[in-house]
């Protein structure tokens, strides 16, 4: 008789090679889009986090500056001072390469807090429409069809003036990034509300939530810990997604003088520095921002397209 020699089993794979041989890390591998994408948007964010550490000068501080350096073109030497700037100088002399990365901290803020907030306000107004049913569905659905109505930077504007209107003048300037990331959320929940009703629909009648109820389950646990998991895919696609449209928004209330202080400038409030000089031939103080804007949102868009494809189960 021969012995037989048995081979062991193969060792369990890790998290990480799970995940490596995922559809959606395949996705990802495959699609240069996406890698360059998330690339850029990370080099950004770091460096807006970073920016203390990174930005040669603080351009906010009245100390550091001046004013012999104002207008500065890019890589030339100051005529006065000598002094050199990557991306030159604005009128204050500031440093336009410190400007753009203090002012995409501000942005990247409210943007990313908009967004948040709006998603809270909006998963758990559409569980409650879809869960309930009856006139609350037709209550909150109704406010969000009115809502849809009117533009979402309109909507922005009234709620940013209301709030600004109401708060005491000498807590304005402190106040206004935290009024313009709520002015921002409140016209940007329809969406999320939308979207988890009509997925809450679906698995409310589904049979782990009638075994749910069936055993004693209250609603507010069967609606946050059993329906809101299952709904979450595409709640993350639209969260992506809305981050550019959040920072498109904020910059836009900015440039029209209604979103960030002079004090915290934001890459809006720095556009709508820069276009004052662009016809005088100081370019580079509208340019640099604007280009930064650009790709900043059109890298966070394009990662929120490629993660739809890629939660999107007719797809694969």
């Amino acid at each position: 008789m021969t012995d037989t020699i048995e081979t062991p089993p193969p060792a369990p794979k890790s998290r990480f090679d799970k995940f490596w041989d995922s559809d959606f890390a395949w996705s990802y591998r495959h699609s240069p889009v996406a890698i360059i994408a998330s690339v850029v948007v990370v080099i950004l964010v770091l460096a807006a986090i970073f920016a203390p550490l990174i930005a040669p000068y603080n351009p906010f501080d009245p100390a550091s500056l001046n004013l012999m350096n104002g207008f500065t073109p890019p890589g030339t030497p100051n005529a006065f001072t000598q002094d050199t700037f990557l991306l030159g100088t604005d009128d204050q002399g500031r440093d336009v390469f410190s400007t753009i990365l203090y002012g995409m901290r501000i942005s990247l803020f409210v943007g990313a807090a908009a967004v948040l907030l709006a998603m809270i306000i909006g998963v758990i107004l559409g569980l409650v429409a879809a869960y309930f049913g009856g006139w609350v569905e037709t209550l909150i659905m109704r406010i969000a069809d009115v809502q849809l109505t009117f533009p979402a930077i309109l909507v922005a504007m009234l709620i940013f003036g209301i709030a600004k209107g109401v708060t005491p003048p000498e807590y304005r300037n402190e106040m206004a990034i935290y009024v313009l990331i709520i002015a921002i959320a409140l016209s940007d929940w329809v969406q999320f509300a939308r979207v988890v009703r009509g997925a809450a629909l679906v698995e409310k009648n589904k049979e782990y939530v009638q075994a749910a109820r069936l055993i004693g389950r209250g609603s507010i646990p069967i609606m946050f810990r059993h329906i809101l998991p299952n709904v979450l895919s595409p709640v993350l696609v639209i969260a992506t997604i809305s981050l550019a449209l959040a920072i498109i928004a904020e910059a836009t209330l900015s440039f029209l003088g209604v979103g960030a202080p002079p004090t915290q400038p934001s890459l809006g409030t720095l556009i709508r520095i820069g276009q004052g000089f662009l016809f005088s031939g100081e370019w580079w103080i509208l340019f640099f921002p604007a280009c930064t804007l650009l790709a900043l949102a059109l890298s966070v868009n394009l990662l929120g397209d490629w993660l739809r494809d890629a939660l999107n189960p007719k797809l694969r």
